[in-house]
């Protein structure tokens, strides 16, 4: 599929959004205003976000992993596949090894991360799910209806031609499903410089984006979901290290963050129809501040000049969308 192919997430003529993923979602629950920034102008930031591009290179390096021990190689044999590949995807990165991210996160880095990862769990007793077609259960792609959408009559004028019958739609790709315990779990990486301890795990329940995951991990599977296992890999300047977490999720928990949606969702279209989408300031400081935070702190008459000076705006086909195929 090419990229002008591409379906908005928004219907057609308007900035309500019917298609949300976690990111989304996650910055609409952060604050409106951030989410109009992102979502609706595309305002990003003019240099690549290094921590971005490592976390989508080690999620590839592990899914390519995954791919051949499903297919029958060898464990040796597909790391140094793995290694191969990560040379090649990454050729030409070079972050800036005087900046605190380049420092930390590299290519060297990501090379000694992925395989130490690999070594210290080619025994895993969290086995991956092997669907029923025979492939594994890595890097799945969801996009699942919900019972309601942005048509009802108590979000737009009595006199207003009704908006194109449309359910809510929730997209996104789980890292990977496994078996552990007699029980199946989602199984989500992430990385990080400072000691994962238990206040690191705490942050995960509740959580938005892995109660999504265990919600779309049991519609993908048509199985219940325990939980997810989080693998951390916490990198430092000459060596990684890993710890596992859990966080886990009851049917009523699901069920109640369904409902808590639902309402969040009637706010996002009442601020999409209303064109105004209001800043909360409450979270300009939270998790080492906003990218915005500066342009927020200025008067509204001359946000955009600085906007301009620190983002760049994407064009169409390049914004977040949750309805892009990996």
């Amino acid at each position: 599929m090419f990229e002008d192919e591409v379906q908005s997430p928004f219907l057609p003529g308007t900035d309500i959004q019917y298609a949300w993923d976690s990111t989304s979602l996650g910055y609409f629950k952060s604050c409106p205003r951030l989410y109009q920034y992102v979502m609706i102008d595309g305002w990003v930031s003019r240099e690549e976000s290094i921590h971005l591009r490592f976390g989508q290179e080690y999620h590839n390096a592990l899914q390519y992993y995954e791919e051949m021990i499903a297919e029958g190689v060898k464990h040796n044999d597909a790391v140094h596949e793995v290694v191969k590949g990560i040379l090649q995807w990454t050729h030409g990165w070079e972050p800036d090894p005087t900046t605190k991210a380049g420092k930390y996160k590299n290519r060297d880095s990501l090379i000694r991360t992925v395989v130490w990862y690999l070594d210290q769990y080619q025994d895993d007793a969290a086995k991956t799910y092997i669907m029923e077609d025979g492939s594994p259960a890595v890097e799945l792609s969801f996009r699942f209806e919900l019972e309601w959408g942005p048509t009802g009559p108590d979000v737009r004028e009595i006199n207003d031609p009704p908006r194109p019958t449309q359910p809510y739609l929730l997209c996104g790709h789980l890292d990977k499903v496994v078996e552990f315990s007699g029980a199946l779990f989602d199984m989500d990486h992430k990385t990080t410089t400072t000691t994962p301890g238990s206040y690191y795990f705490d942050q995960y329940a509740p959580h938005n984006q892995m109660s999504l995951y265990s919600i779309a991990a049991q519609v993908v599977l048509d199985s219940p979901i325990k939980g997810v296992i989080i693998n951390v890999a916490q990198l430092m300047v000459d060596t990684s290290r890993f710890v596992r977490g859990f966080t886990y999720r009851t049917q009523d928990q699901l069920d109640e963050w369904l409902a808590d949606l639902r309402v969040i969702l009637r706010e996002a279209e009442a601020h999409a129809t209303e064109g105004y989408w209001p800043m909360r300031d409450t979270s300009c400081s939270m998790f080492g501040g906003c990218r915005f935070r500066d342009v927020c702190s200025k008067s509204p008459q001359v946000r955009e000049k600085f906007l301009r000076s620190d983002f760049i705006k994407q064009p169409e086909e390049e914004k977040w969308n949750p309805l892009r195929p990996r």
